[in-house]
């Protein structure tokens, strides 16, 4: 069974769970703007007119596609029902929802999940004028309970994509640790992660403009942002944060080193201690997550460990979700702030995969961050690959 079918399986008993009738996945020339969801149910294939892709908790796959795609899509042997026309999607989209006659039609709207928001308001409009006259127009509700779920809970071969990607990306920190030395750039340094990328056949987790995120000293900027020609200098943190995508399945995870100065051991005691911070703050929340915490609580808890410890709070969520992207959506360890929406009210399920990435900035040396992976099982969350546990130092 491929990966298309295994989910597809898994969005129909999702359906029986949720008890909704039927999903639909309305969507025209893909190659403009992809629906997030086609991924899932056609692979890397494109539709060219429109197209209605529709899944019911009965167990019927059908797809209603121009016949110029009809046979293309058949090779991906995920829908059984494959109904092809030439002049117009509505009468046999009509005909089929009449004949299933269901009591909701979700389709992909969301206000708080991006991946859950994939119907444009076009074709919104045009569904509902297809539907006009009939009792269906009324029954349109969000998909976002079904793509969250569907794209949260990781299947078996989801997830060793995801400890793949995250073996090679902790490879390839150990080699660029190795590589460092003062007077490099952060450019250097990230074009050789680049090379290193290459070298083990995979893509990157997110643009490479900003995948990797460099950070040597105080003055570099921190956030969704490019290496710099900032220099590496003793008495540097040195900031990363870099994934990579295995087989359409990314990692995301940043590290930490420090420069030591000439007659360093380690690194200085407020560096010692923003570390010890970020650490206590990550694995006290890890130890929190069990199926059925809110997303909030586990974010409260490592924000008033850094604030208790005189930091200031974060600017972001504790964590993310990780997946087909890197900021997969739905339950999010996050504070209750108006840009997250409901996201950080969602319960944790077992074959989620979070991000845990607390921050602060220590003067006068940089920005001390870790990020780390960890996946929800039935006894909590467990970390995916081996955490930092202590700080990485280079010689000056």
């Amino acid at each position: 069974m491929t990966l298309m079918q295994e989910k597809v399986n898994q969005a129909i008993e999702i359906l029986k769970e949720q008890q909704t009738d039927l999903w639909l996945t309305f969507v025209r020339e893909t190659s403009g703007v992809r629906d997030p969801m086609l991924d899932f149910l056609i692979g890397p294939n494109d539709l060219t007119w429109p197209s209605a892709l529709i899944l019911t908790r009965n167990g019927e796959k059908i797809a209603i596609v121009g016949n110029l795609e009809k046979d293309a899509l058949s090779r991906t042997n995920v829908f059984d029902t494959l109904i092809g026309y030439d002049t117009a999607v509505s009468g046999p989209l009509r005909d089929t929802i009449t004949r299933l006659d269901p009591n909701q039609i979700a389709v992909n709207t969301s206000r708080n999940n991006v991946h859950a928001d994939g119907l444009t308001h076009a074709m919104y409009e045009i569904l509902c004028d297809y539907l006009k006259d009939t009792p269906y127009a009324d029954r349109l509700v969000s998909a976002e309970p079904i793509i969250n779920a569907m794209r949260g809970r990781k299947t078996q071969e989801e997830l060793e994509r995801i400890r793949k990607a995250v073996e090679i990306t902790d490879e390839i920190y150990k080699k660029t640790f190795d590589f460092i030395k003062v007077g490099m750039t952060e450019i250097q340094i990230g074009e050789y992660m680049h090379r290193l990328a290459q070298e083990y056949s995979v893509g990157l987790a997110w643009p490479a403009e900003n995948c990797p995120a460099v950070n040597s000293g105080p003055n570099s900027p921190v956030g969704h942002n490019g290496p710099t020609d900032i220099k590496v200098e003793p008495g540097h943190i040195i900031h990363f944060d870099f994934g990579v995508k295995y087989k359409d399945y990314c990692s995301d995870i940043q590290r930490l080193v420090y420069v030591l100065r000439d007659g360093e051991t380690e690194a200085p005691p407020e560096v010692q201690r923003g570390f010890i911070t970020i650490r206590t703050a990550i694995e006290k929340s890890r130890e929190a997550m069990k199926p059925g915490s809110i997303g909030n609580s586990i974010d409260v808890i490592a924000r008033e460990i850094l604030v208790d410890a005189g930091y200031p709070e974060y600017q972001h969520a504790l964590g993310h979700q990780l997946g087909r992207v890197a900021h997969d959506g739905g339950a999010l360890l996050g504070p209750l702030w108006e840009k997250y929406g409901d996201d950080p009210k969602l319960e944790l399920e077992v074959g989620q995969v979070f991000t845990i990435e607390p921050g602060l900035a220590v003067p006068n040396y940089g920005y001390v961050a870790l990020e780390e992976d960890v996946i929800m099982t039935e006894n909590g969350a467990e970390y995916i690959g081996e955490p930092q546990r202590e700080l990485i130092f280079i010689k000056g």
